[in-house]
């Protein structure tokens, strides 16, 4: 991955081809090891990510007023 963060869109593209990668026959151990490292630290930043739009999400309420989450 470079420099900056992948969308969360392009991580979501990117674990699914890692874990279709994972699931060939072929695959290495190590390959497989490294694959899934990278795995985790995708739904890491995913997770991450979601969070802080969680977080700045504000709901209009029936009166009007704006609450954060």
């Amino acid at each position: 991955m470079a420099d900056k963060e992948m969308k969360l869109e392009e991580s979501f593209e990117r674990l699914d081809q890692i874990m279709k990668d994972l699931e060939k026959p072929d695959v290495s151990l190590e390959d497989s090891f490294a694959l899934y490292q990278e795995g985790v630290k995708l739904l890491k930043q995913c997770n991450d990510s979601i969070d802080k739009v969680e977080k700045e999400l504000i709901i209009l309420s029936e009166n009007g007023e704006q609450d954060e989450l």
